[in-house]
């Protein structure tokens, strides 16, 4: 067994497929074949179910999958921790963002890019409780997420922002006279708005239930970039955070705040505390909570 063989089989866990996972690890689809059944052979069980293509993992794999990820990370820490002894990070983090984030991931990025140039990075785009289950599964190193349901037992986590909202709309097609609106003033108006279960969507229909408002949902999407691109063809309205910096315009767009509107809990940066203990995400944790202490 070598980490090479992990790393096949990590890699065919989350491409799905034997061809895009060879080509991920830069191996032929009959090397990655022949090293996933030599490790099931030394392992004496089955991992993979195969028939015309992946069928994915048996129990057993699952299983055998978990501790693959737990070994790739200790070997992935003890590069990050001896680059850390030499007074350098390296590698690459891994951060998760909830759409529709208030805070500016970019903020904390460009920090860390600053102080470590030899460090790369992932951003995903998942949901709140995804970002939690990543974390746990050691898939991510940090999450930019919501705090209401966190168990702080096994996270720690640094409060960034109160999301507030306001009505992204083009002007070409709409036009407020106010500086504000309320959500009354929303009922009106055809609204595109991220899907029903979504965290960020759950705190607008919380709002119009508390005023007992009706909103008319002209469309729904899971997708940021879909919400802005059915504003911009003035089918809709949509309901979107407010960054902490301000509310920007963006070509014909305008983001116009709504009295009174947040999020039913506060953003934050989160780390896991289980191990195995990444020093890479421990560090740019202490980093981040350094700036913002100074911020």
């Amino acid at each position: 067994m070598d980490i090479k063989q992990l790393k096949f089989l990590v890699a065919l866990d989350e491409t799905r497929h034997f061809g895009q996972a060879a080509a991920r690890c830069h191996v032929t689809q009959p090397t990655l074949s022949m090293r996933l059944r030599q490790l099931e052979d030394e392992l004496g069980l089955e991992l993979v179910r195969r028939g015309q293509r992946f069928e994915g993992f048996s129990a057993e794999g699952e299983r055998i999958l978990a501790w693959a990820r737990s070994v790739l990370a200790a070997q992935d820490g003890l590069l990050a921790e001896a680059a850390a002894c030499r007074g350098h990070l390296v590698g690459t983090l891994r951060l998760g963002v909830v759409p529709l984030a208030s805070f500016d991931p970019m903020l904390l990025i460009s920090l860390f890019a600053e102080r470590h140039p030899g460090l790369r990075f992932q951003l995903h785009a998942l949901s709140s409780d995804q970002i939690l289950e990543q974390l746990v599964r050691n898939q991510l190193d940090l999450g930019l997420s919501y705090l209401d349901r966190l168990d702080r037992e096994h996270f720690a986590s640094l409060e960034l922002a109160e999301a507030r909202m306001g009505l992204l709309y083009d002007q070409r097609h709409f036009h407020f006279a106010s500086s504000s609106l309320r959500w009354e003033q929303l009922t009106n108006l055809p609204l595109g708005l991220l899907s029903s279960g979504m965290h960020f969507r759950q705190s607008i229909d919380h709002s119009f239930r508390a005023r007992g408002l009706s909103p008319q949902i002209r469309l729904e999407a899971d997708a940021v970039h879909h919400l802005t691109q059915a504003v911009s063809a003035g089918l809709c309205c949509s309901v979107m955070p407010i960054p902490t910096d301000g509310a920007p315009t963006d070509g014909h767009l305008r983001l116009l705040p709504i009295d009174g509107a947040h999020t039913l809990a506060l953003q934050g940066l989160i780390m896991r505390r289980s191990a195995p203990a990444s020093a890479l995400a421990q560090a740019c944790f202490e980093e981040a909570r350094e700036w913002l202490a100074n911020a």
